[in-house]
């Protein structure tokens, strides 16, 4: 194997760039930098130069560093390269694609942020950490998250907040148009799932031409891909593809409910009906050659002795099978917020404008929970700083009518399993919410261990974004959820779903076996700012997927109610 002298240069670049940020000698750095540059502007073949063994011809070249471009341009792999490399998360390396970082920046961020991949920067972004971080600033902050819209443009998968919106302005724009019949969003995002590969709307019309032509002319329409009579294929601005099919009306039920799907429910669904002499597609319901008539997907159900199942329950587990299904929570069903953050810590609004923004979309209360004192990077609070933080709500508290305000504290899991105030302080919060936000690196019986004791600590109200996880960017650690479920009911704690898209934590994969284990949970925007308060919109998608009903989730209490309870948990 033979490398070109580009190839050898971009290794040796990033070679400068890893000593930088493993704090080596920047003389060091730089020298391999320079060789890189040499390299690139010699006129000499870099194979040909190490078969003669004239690389130290090369400005700047020396005996160790013939060795290492020798290997690598014979080999194709240089072992000093290799082993500077493991020492940082592979997904560190995705930081560089961002425009004036540079390693001393990213040193900074992964020192003192423990950011280490695009979507970890994005969330660190959303909550203003870099706004305060040493050689940072707003500027700097606005042109990292500038350059992450630019790199995720051609990722495979989507956040559904993103997805969702832009399915919605498709979604507007042929409602509006005057040969539409019917239009649905339709695939993961109708399904609420928490991450969308592409964008599916059905549409039904007088006139499906002219819906197609409306459809590849969106505003926000990059490329178009396929234009055909009955389906079309656009890339966004985005990056996030686009399909609309337009089918006739009479076809419209059947479509929507195959399209929608999932994969593995329309399976089942079709092998019910074929179990009852039915055959089912995406054209319609047949006995023989006849269609069953149905003009929505609720007489498609019937049709197969079933209830209607709501989008969100269509990925085949147990929801064909149910002696009876859940009534799921729906938005006038909450009536407070917990988990927000002001400007006490890290966020952007004081604790009157998260609970004016709270009481305006209806919320009777708002469980305000800062970081605590461990998580300094985020301006977590000292016990004289509660201290002034409870007399400003019990003030604000006094002026307030119909609305109140909790005083929660989202409290650091240390690695021991401690929670990071001492008990006289806990025991004075209306609410705890126990959180690990550091040394992530754990096996599933180091996290589960951890976790269970902050779960068993008497002050602990609600579990926080239980895994850890950043979608698109960080798994999260594994936890025994058996045990960490049994801990919460054991001990009377919640379960968070952490409605932040980045997170979206619990998954609602999990958040049905914990509703069968009889536990609460409760919906958290994580909010930093008036407008994240919305974010609930997306942790009800989740509860919803999980089979949550209105008695499942604390959210759906009264402030009294939630107070009671957590007296008597």
């Amino acid at each position: 194997m033979t490398m070109t002298k580009k190839e050898v240069a971009g290794v040796l670049e990033e070679i400068a760039v890893l000593l930088e940020l493993v704090g080596e000698n920047p003389f060091k750095a730089r020298s391999y930098a320079n060789v890189a540059r040499t390299i690139q502007q010699s006129e000499e073949d870099i194979a040909t130069l190490v078969n003669e063994k004239r690389l130290r011809e090369l400005k700047g070249v020396g005996e160790t560093l013939e060795q290492k471009i020798a290997e690598f341009v014979t080999t194709g792999n240089m072992k000093y390269h290799q082993d500077l490399r493991a020492r940082f998360p592979e997904s560190l390396f995705e930081l560089f694609r961002i425009p004036g970082l540079g390693a001393k920046r990213i040193k900074a961020l992964y020192e003192e942020l423990g950011v280490s991949s695009l979507g970890e920067l994005e969330y660190a972004c959303s909550e203003n950490r870099l706004v305060t971080l040493k050689g940072f600033g707003p500027k700097m902050q606005q042109k990292a998250l500038d350059g992450i819209a630019f790199a995720k443009k051609h990722r495979d998968l989507h956040l559904f907040n993103v997805a969702s919106k832009e399915a919605r302005a498709l979604y507007d724009l042929l409602s509006r148009h005057k040969s539409v019949i019917r239009v649905e969003i339709a695939g993961s995002i109708r399904r609420r799932k928490e991450l969308v590969k592409d964008i599916d709307i059905l549409a039904s019309g007088a006139d499906p031409n002219a819906l197609m032509e409306a459809f590849v002319g969106a505003e926000n329409v990059e490329s178009v891909t396929a234009r055909g009579e009955t389906k079309s294929s656009v890339v966004l601005a985005s990056g996030i593809a686009a399909d609309l099919r337009v089918v006739s009306d009479e076809q419209f039920p059947y479509a929507l409910h195959h399209f929608t799907g999932s994969k593995e429910h329309n399976v089942a669904m079709r092998q019910r009906a074929k179990d009852r002499g039915l055959k089912m597609n995406e054209y319609g319901l047949f006995r023989g050659d006849a269609n069953i008539p149905c003009k929505d997907e609720a007489a498609i159900f019937a049709a197969l002795e079933l209830p209607y199942i709501p989008p969100e329950l269509r990925e085949d587990m147990g929801e064909l099978e149910a002696a009876a299904l859940p009534q799921l929570v729906e938005q006038n069903d909450l009536l407070g917020v917990f988990h927000c953050h002001s400007n006490c810590s890290d966020g952007a609004a004081t604790i009157a404008e998260m609970a004016k923004a709270t009481a305006a979309r209806g919320y009777t209360y708002l469980g305000v929970a800062d970081h605590s004192q461990s998580a300094a990077y985020a301006g977590g609070l000292k016990p004289d700083e509660v201290e002034r933080q409870f007399a400003e709500i019990h003030a604000l508290n006094a002026k307030l009518d119909g609305f109140r305000i909790l005083k929660g504290i989202e409290s650091d899991i240390r690695s021991d399993g401690s929670l990071d105030y001492d008990a006289d302080l806990l025991e004075r919060f209306d609410l705890v919410i126990a959180s690990i936000h550091s040394k992530l690196n754990m096996t599933e019986q180091e996290a589960t261990k951890r976790v269970v004791k902050a779960i068993e600590n008497p002050h602990t109200t609600i579990l926080g974004h239980p895994t850890g996880r950043l979608l698109l960017s960080r798994e999260g650690y594994s936890l025994d959820f058996e045990k960490v479920f049994d801990a919460c009911a054991a001990n009377g704690v919640a379960v968070e779903i952490n409605a932040n898209c980045y997170r979206l934590d619990l998954d609602w994969r999990h958040v049905k076996r914990a509703k069968e284990k009889g536990l609460k949970l409760c919906i958290g925007p994580d909010a930093h700012s008036p407008d994240a308060i919305d974010d609930m919109a997306y942790g009800l998608g989740i509860a919803r997927k999980g089979w949550l009903e209105a008695a499942d989730l604390l959210n759906c209490m009264t402030a009294a109610e939630f107070l009671a309870w957590r007296n008597s948990s």
